[in-house]
């Protein structure tokens, strides 16, 4: 009991020493840590605030720059305002009727000049006296304020005229023509159906564009699409409209290229941001550079970019801010490299809200033709283009430009012609004189007709019917006698009857001069298109190909066509074919092609024309070579290894080397040295002891020859032996055969050895 009892006395003293609490050294510590704490959350809240002070100065500063750049644009605005006021005042910022009324004025203070002048003239004889001359001189003092105050009236009333509000400046401009050029499948045509809200590429066959279109864009529809754009409220619109010309792209359209973009004031390039600069996007910018239009890059697809977030109601600046900073990297790198592209074309490139200098600087806008993010900040940036740099150039004309897009028969219209009226006026009963497939077509404007706004000329739907028409429009014309009419050249009105003539004469020079550069084969495939552009193009892709053609027509396929075409069947069956390209086949020019066994190949898609064709001559070919195959003899000279002759006659199986040319089964053989004793035809060929069709030079092989059926067998040994050389026996049918259906079978060696065989075979 003792030891339990010492037990518990030692028990309670355990909870006795832990009642003084913590030692010193642990309070110290805890001091320290909490000291460390404190330190920290100083140093934090230090960093907070530097943090702060920082994004506010960054945020001043931002301010600081927008306000400077609003300054400058103020500036700049200012200034141009000024300047056309004081050209305004100078007389030099004047439109063609501000001009003629000037001119007017002018005339009127002359004329009266000149009356007062005549006036006053006899009275100088009459007074002679001293006073006279003083009373003449008070007398022209006199007079000229009165007359010089009412020509000044006349003037000051035009130049009170010039202070035009912006409504009728608006007037004074007009719409710009806009071209939209890039690679095939880049998204052009896609753009255009997103700034019209339609879907024209879907009609097209295959998708591509084939032809030029023509868009016309009035001014609520551009305010429209603009209004996301930041600073829209600050916006004065002075162009009237837009009118767009979608071109194709893939690279057989190189000159409808080039007519769209000698047509336009202003190009959009249309570049994908996933492939950067291709092909025809780089012969675009050549074109672009020749014809020094200027262009604004519509850098489109940005849709596909990783994890993209849409959002088409908003300033594309803004999209892209708000995207993942993955997507925001993606696309930094992505423009760079299409900016990289453009400086080894020769050209700075900078996005449009990053643009040092919009004169030396080619601007990019970020687009998705799919989602239509960037299309507001695209139609901004090209009215404030042609609002600025191009206000001269836009300023209206009445001096008549345009030109024929293309020829289309209308149901209840007829033949009609899509023309861009880029310059002056079209009215209802305007005599016009454009190029036919027969000369010169005069005829009356019979209607004029547009697309309802937004809608594009190819595609048909409900007209509405002008009386006149100013530019710059798309419009199409109907009148009579427009069958035979050629797109691609310029329409003229003839204001008097004698102007008809001359007009004539210029027309069918035009015409002359656009197909003299074209040069026809005098063997070839007939060629027929439905436009000139096409015609050309068509052309262009034919010669690239190898394909020689012998004449070209623009128009739909008649029996005339045929039967030029069918000439080709007496010289070269294989070109006795038609190419029509985007064009009818009358009925009765098809029966008879059949008859006369002219093929005809028609197409909406050029390179689907072009399969055909190919397919066509591949399978004729292979027929023509199936049957001349046994009149077909190759070259070839055969050294006889005496060690290797198997059978001496009947038939004759020996090793030979081919010393020169081609042998191949049925390949007739004879001995030129034994008085050209014909030894038979080759009838199989092995090599290493396999079967072969053909065997070269420097090859060693073992040939089978077999007696001609009817002639006695040779026999190696007694009509020939190992010195003498075996050569192929060649005729004059064999050579033609072989010029016309195996000519890519043989090697110009082979060739040579054939005119050494002539010789010694003496074949004229």
């Amino acid at each position: 009991m003792s030891t339990n009892d010492a037990k518990k006395k030692k028990k309670p003293v355990v909870p006795v020493k832990d009642k003084k609490g913590p030692g010193k050294k642990a309070i110290a510590a805890l001091k320290e840590v909490l000291q460390q704490q404190k330190e920290e959350e100083e140093k934090l809240r230090r960093e907070e605030e530097e943090e702060e002070k920082r994004l506010a100065e960054l945020e001043k500063q931002k301010e600081e720059k927008i306000k400077l750049e609003q300054e400058k644009k103020e500036k700049k605005k200012q200034k141009e305002k000024e300047k056309k006021e004081r050209l305004k005042a100078e007389g030099k910022f004047l439109t063609p009727k501000q001009k003629a009324d000037r001119a007017r004025a002018q005339l009127l203070l002359e004329t009266y000049k000149a009356q007062r002048e005549a006036l006053l003239n006899p009275s100088t004889v009459d007074k002679e006296d001293e006073n006279g001359e003083t009373e003449e001189s008070d007398e022209e003092t006199n007079d000229n304020p009165e007359d010089d105050k009412n020509v000044a009236k006349a003037v000051k009333v035009q130049t009170q005229n010039e202070n035009l509000s912006n409504e009728e400046e608006e007037s004074d401009l007009r719409a710009a023509v806009v071209c939209v050029l890039g690679h095939v499948d880049t998204g052009k045509t896609k753009i255009l159906d997103k700034l019209r809200r339609t879907n024209v590429q879907d009609g097209e066959a295959g998708g591509i564009t084939q032809q030029i279109g023509a868009t016309n864009v009035p001014l609520h529809a551009i305010k429209e699409q603009t209004k996301v754009v930041n600073g829209y409220a600050d916006k004065k619109f002075l162009v009237p409209g837009l009118l767009i010309i979608d071109t194709p792209g893939h690279e057989s359209f190189s000159n409808l290229r080039n007519r769209g973009s000698s047509l336009c004031d202003i190009a959009i390039l249309v570049v994908d941001i996933m492939h950067g600069l291709e092909p025809q996007t780089i012969e675009s910018i050549n074109i672009l550079k020749s014809k020094k239009t200027p262009f604004i890059v519509a850098l489109n697809k940005i849709d596909r970019l990783y994890d993209w977030q849409t959002n088409p109601r908003k300033d594309v600046r803004d999209v892209l801010t708000s995207q993942h900073s993955n997507t925001q990297n993606e696309f930094k790198t992505r423009s760079q490299n299409v900016i990289l592209q453009f400086a080894e074309q020769g050209l700075n490139a900078a996005l449009f809200f990053e643009n040092p200098d919009p004169k030396s600087y080619v601007s990019l806008v970020p687009t998705s033709a799919i989602t239509g993010e960037g299309m507001g900040n695209l139609l901004d940036l090209i009215v404030e283009n042609c609002q600025t740099h191009l206000y001269k150039r836009l300023v209206f004309s009445t001096e008549l430009q345009a030109t024929v897009l293309e020829v289309k028969a209308i149901t209840g219209l007829g033949t009609t012609i899509d023309t861009i009226l880029v310059n002056g006026y079209l009215k209802e009963g305007d005599t016009i004189v454009v190029a036919g497939t027969d000369g010169p077509v005069v005829t009356q404007i019979r209607s004029l007709l547009m697309p309802q706004p937004l809608k594009e000329l190819r595609v048909k739907n409900a007209y509405i019917e002008y009386k006149e028409i100013k530019a710059a429009q798309g419009v199409k014309i109907a009148a009579k006698d427009l069958e035979k009419a050629i797109a691609g050249l310029n329409i003229y009105v003839a204001n008097k009857a004698d102007e008809v003539e001359r007009l004539k004469e210029v027309v069918a020079k035009e015409l002359k001069s656009a197909l003299s550069t074209i040069k026809l084969q005098d063997r070839g495939v007939y060629v027929q298109a439905s436009t000139l552009g096409s015609l050309e193009a068509l052309l262009d892709f034919l010669r690239s190909s190898k394909i020689p053609y012998s004449n070209i027509r623009i128009g739909p396929v008649v029996k005339k066509d045929v039967m030029k075409a069918s000439i080709m069947l007496e010289h070269s069956p294989l070109y006795a074919t038609i190419l029509a390209f985007d064009v009818k086949v009358e009925r009765d020019a098809q029966e008879l092609a059949d008859t006369l066994n002219v093929k005809i190949f028609q197409a909406d898609i050029i390179y689907h024309l072009f399969d055909k064709f190919i397919a066509y001559q591949d399978d004729l070919k292979k027929k023509n070579r199936d049957q001349f195959k046994s009149i077909a003899v190759f070259p070839c000279k055969l050294k006889v290894l005496p060690q290797f002759v198997f059978n001496s006659r009947d038939p004759i199986v020996m090793g030979v080397m081919v010393e020169s040319g081609i042998v191949k089964e049925g390949t007739p053989i004879c001995v030129p040295s034994k008085e050209f004793v014909d030894l038979g035809i080759v009838t199989s060929i092995e090599n290493n002891h396999k079967a072969v069709e053909t065997a070269r030079k420097g090859q060693e092989i073992c040939i089978k020859i077999e007696p001609i059926p009817g002639d006695a067998p040779k026999m190696f040994g007694r009509h020939f032996d190992e010195k003498d050389m075996l050569v192929s026996k060649i005729s004059r049918q064999s050579i033609d055969a072989c010029k016309d259906h195996f000519r890519d079978d043989l090697l110009k060696t082979d060739w040579q050895l054939m005119v050494e065989l002539k010789k010694l075979f003496e074949i004229l």
